[in-house]
């Protein structure tokens, strides 16, 4: 495929080359009219066509990359919040959590619902695979290009999500907050064994993750996604994560990291005991961002990975504070902001997550405005 402009920049500064332009990153937008409206599309159009309206939304506001290709997502959201049909979860206000017939109802409920499922399959899983199957890569190949194909020249597809965010995970969103967090706190060594286990089984995932990406030249960073804070810290103590946790991280994403391939991790809540500890186990960029809770954006984007080079940073303007609740002008300057104290390489400018409905039109119309200013006009004395 012959690209465009905007997934060039898109692909340089992936590559951490010096741009013109700031890319913009997708902004995924959960109002349906707005959807509508910036794609140019009549109200009902996206209930009949969600990936076109979707994509055309994407492609008008100047999207250069998108990772995670969601255009469904919306459909589960209405104007007013999650409506009766939304189906609820154990992190979204299930009355009962029942996981394989088992209720989920005491801490050692969970634990024994690991060690009666979860670990078999996982030890079966793992034991099963054949580490040289060229089927897993395949499948990754063509799944990418196949959703590249379908948004054209002018935006870049990155790799995330199913077969390629292989590490251990907190299941709290199986369990539920309350059991889970209790589970962790009073049987560690569980803990420990389901991270082992889970990290055990993702290397094998990320070597397949890895041969597809050299064997079908897609770009080379990955984006990975599991909130492990809230607004005051981590969600578990730091120190347990050192423990338990990060052993098993490290090991799981080396071979990315050996591969050369850039991992960045999406950042909710207050992660900055994290920072440093992602970064020494190969992590090299973050995405997202809450400044409100205490992340600290300018001394994030002045850190070295691990080799001594720059961090990527796909900034996003606040979806929880600036723009449901700023000003346009307010809006400008949190731009300005992430530009001028943003890396002089490895760049993108997008929204910090979401944004969920309630924003007003006319801070998203300068948001895009300030997008294609700064995907246009680039970065000042800052850009070449």
């Amino acid at each position: 495929m012959d690209y465009g402009r905007n997934a060039i920049m898109a692909a340089d500064t992936l590559e951490m080359k010096r741009t013109n332009g700031v890319p913009t990153m997708m902004v995924h937008v959960m109002e349906t009219g707005e959807i509508e409206h910036f794609s140019g599309h009549p109200p009902g159009t996206y209930l009949e066509n969600p990936e076109k309206v979707y994509l055309d939304m994407q492609r008008s506001i100047g999207a250069c990359l998108i990772d995670q290709y969601i255009p469904r997502n919306p459909l589960s959201m209405h104007s007013d919040g999650y409506g009766k049909e939304t189906e609820r979860g154990a992190t979204t206000g299930a009355e009962e959590i029942v996981v394989d017939g088992m209720a989920i109802d005491s801490p050692e409920a969970v634990v024994e619902h690991l060690e009666k499922y979860v670990f078999p399959g996982l030890e079966s899983a793992t034991a099963g695979r054949d580490p040289e199957a060229t089927g897993a890569e395949r499948e990754l190949i063509e799944a990418e290009r196949k959703v590249q194909e379908e948004f054209g020249p002018e935006i870049l597809k990155s790799p995330y999500g199913r077969g390629y965010n292989g590490f251990p995970y907190l299941r709290y969103g199986t369990y539920g907050y309350v059991n889970y967090f209790m589970a962790y706190a009073l049987y560690p060594e569980v803990m420990e064994k389901d991270f082992r286990l889970q990290a055990d089984r993702a290397v094998q995932a990320n070597r397949t993750a890895v041969r597809a990406i050299e064997k079908g030249g897609l770009p080379k960073v990955i984006r990975l996604d599991h909130d492990m804070a809230d607004s005051r810290s981590t969600l578990v103590d730091i120190k347990t994560l050192d423990k338990l946790w990060f052993p098993h991280f490290e090991r799981s994403i080396r071979p990315y990291v050996e591969a050369g391939i850039r991992l960045l991790w999406h950042c909710d809540g207050n992660l900055m005991q994290m920072v440093p500890r992602l970064i020494a186990a190969g992590v090299g960029g973050f995405q997202g961002f809450q400044y409100e809770d205490g992340m600290d954006y300018e001394a994030i984007c002045r850190m070295k990975d691990r080799d001594g080079g720059p961090l990527m940073i796909w900034a996003g303007v606040s979806v929880t504070r600036t723009l449901p609740h700023g000003s346009p002008e307010d809006v400008k300057k949190e731009l300005r902001k992430l530009v001028e104290q943003g890396p002089e390489t490895g760049l993108f400018l997008g929204a910090s997550s979401s944004v969920a409905p309630g924003v007003p039109r006319k801070n998203l119309e300068t948001f895009f405005e300030g997008l294609k200013y700064y995907r246009e006009r680039g970065r000042g004395d800052k850009s070449s």
